[in-house]
């Protein structure tokens, strides 16, 4: 028995209920939240280093019988999870307090966000060290009421939508999950993972498959796997910057955390390793080319989080040791990338008023420090040698070609193209955001045009030209269609900034929050010290995939520690 192992779950539920008991004095609710959360990080390294050295940290809450008592286990796997997840969380709550989101977001329930994102953090944690599956529904439960409250954020009519299909979607996945603990419980007796992980083998095997199919859509829907990730790219962009960063960050991963530890813990004799593959398969093609084909960064952003799922599930999909240190590593690198490019893209939007591809430019010279935080962890995101995202994408193909199916050599070819296409996709996304002049930039405005007047079809104005229902200016092509979406992406509150017409007026005096700053590029930071302890990290990887695949460690932490 370890007392930290609650921590990580209590500190943010009792410092939820103390932020909102001081509402009246923000001051105090933000030091208090920053405070938890770096508290948090303290107590989830101090587990990591405790599983590591000791084996599995166990808790069963309250003197319950075995089979109705809630158990908290702390192993390699969640340890590190824990820990990833506390510093990106602290990271983006201290950006958001830069950003001043928490006093003056328009229309926003001001006083509820600190308490809100606490309970958000309570969640994730409670998933990660959750011993039986209804506390894990219960984790799902907070993390959906929580996530509704910051996505809506505001009020804007894009955010409600936004939230009403978020809602909808989880609460579908809510359903099918108490379904699937309904049968589960009614086949075994319980709910509890490490008497699950001895009865399951005795079921008859169409029930133990059925039991198993119904937890991998549910976790499926959560980690937005293809077809069940269609939801994400219209939930996602909508939501303040930092709530973006936590939810692209954090969210996916625990449905892919859920993922792996059923398989590994529950289900190792039958690994569906073929529908796993396919489904990783179509989630990286699928999702990389939604990507390339966005006009919009943050809509393009969230393609490419969909589409590196991809990746995770094949690491799973293969049932191996070397698979499982692969989506290990690997899942913390894209926790840590995914929530820096999101923050980051939020010091772009404040800068330039706009997402939208075709609104933005000359930006690396307006602020090159910016262009150098989105630049790095977008070539780590394609995996560019030798940040942290090439080393696990290399550990990721490795095991596949151990296992050596044809299935699996797809995969590799597949993963290659999702690498080069990401690649494709981050690269253009600087170029023309960063690299093309603001003269450029300035004519690409001029196409999306300020009035409801449209270009004259074949009219050369010298600037801009129409030619098939493309405009053609010096920033490139652009579609009608995505002249229109750049127009509907404008954001009212965050007027569109012409760099060029600012720089010949010397006007351009409009700089990011040293608060909002800082946050990002530690991030960014932390982003690439993850290729400086790549060995360490894979190696602990190593040690937490053995763990997994040999279940003992696991399995003897939470039977000798339950109450009789």
């Amino acid at each position: 028995m370890n007392a930290l192992v609650p921590l990580p779950v209590l500190l943010p539920i009792l410092g939820a209920g103390a932020s909102l008991a001081l509402l009246h004095h923000p001051r105090i609710q933000r030091w208090l939240s920053l405070t938890v959360l770096g508290s948090v990080v303290v107590v989830a390294a101090v587990l990591l280093v405790q599983a590591d050295r000791h084996g599995p940290q166990t808790v069963w809450i309250g003197a319950w019988p075995e089979t109705l008592g809630i158990v908290l286990v702390a192993d390699r796997l969640a340890a590190l999870m824990l820990l990833v997840s506390a510093v990106v969380t602290l990271a983006v709550l201290a950006y958001s307090v830069g950003q001043g989101m928490t006093e003056d977001e328009e229309g926003a329930p001001i006083s509820v966000y600190h308490p809100t994102f606490l309970v958000l953090v309570a969640g994730v944690a409670n998933a990660f060290l959750a011993g039986d599956l209804f506390n894990l529904f219960v984790s799902f439960e907070m993390l959906l009421f929580a996530s509704y409250v910051l996505l809506t954020l505001g009020g804007t009519a894009a955010r409600v939508r936004a939230g009403t299909i978020y809602v909808l979607v989880n609460l579908l996945s809510s359903t099918l999950f108490l379904i699937s603990l309904a049968v589960t419980y009614a086949a075994t007796g319980t709910l509890t993972l490490a008497h699950l992980a001895q009865r399951l083998a005795d079921l008859p095997d169409h029930v133990s498959l059925m039991i198993q199919l119904l937890l991998l859509t549910t976790f499926a829907i959560k980690a937005a796997v293809f077809p069940l990730s269609l939801w994400l790219p219209d939930s996602y962009p909508t939501a303040p910057a930092p709530v973006t960063a936590v939810f692209a960050g954090l969210l996916t991963k625990v449905g892919v955390y859920a993922i792996l530890r059923v398989q590994t813990l529950l289900f190792p004799d039958s690994p569906l390793t073929d529908l796993l593959l396919w489904a990783a398969l179509l989630t990286m093609i699928i999702g990389i080319l939604g990507a390339i084909a966005q006009s919009d960064i943050k809509r393009m952003l969230s393609f490419t989080l969909v589409s590196h799922i991809g990746y995770l599930i094949l690491g799973i999909a293969l049932d191996s040791r070397t698979g499982t240190a692969g989506t290990t590593f690997y899942v913390v690198h894209h926790i840590t990338i995914q929530t820096a490019l999101f923050l980051v893209l939020g010091l772009v939007e404040r800068r330039a008023g706009s997402t939208a591809l075709m609104r933005i430019g000359g930006l690396a010279r307006i602020a090159p420090l910016l262009a150098v935080l989105f630049f790095v962890p977008a070539m780590n995101l394609a995996g560019i040698p030798p940040f942290s995202g090439f080393i696990g994408k290399v550990g990721l193909f490795q095991a596949a070609q151990l296992d050596g199916s044809p299935l699996a050599w797809t995969l590799v070819v597949a993963g290659a193209a999702t690498s080069l296409l990401t690649l494709y996709a981050v690269a253009k996304t600087w170029a023309v955001v960063f690299w093309r002049t603001p003269l450029e930039a300035h004519e690409a405005l001029e196409a999306i045009g300020t009035s409801s007047a449209e270009p004259v079809p074949g009219h050369d104005t010298g600037a801009v030209r129409v030619h098939r229902g493309h405009v053609h200016t010096a920033a490139g092509t652009v579609s009608r269609s995505d002249i229109e979406e750049a127009r509907r992406l404008g954001d009212d509150n965050e007027p569109e900034r012409d760099f060029h017409t600012l720089i010949e007026a010397g006007d351009d005096n409009r700089h990011a929050p040293l608060g909002m700053l800082l946050p990002a590029a530690g991030l960014v930071t932390a982003s690439v010290l993850l290729t400086v302890v790549a060995g360490p990290l894979y190696a602990l990887g190593d040690r937490a995939a053995d763990d997994l695949h040999e279940r003992t460690p696991y399995l003897s932490s939470v039977l000798t520690e339950e109450h009789p």
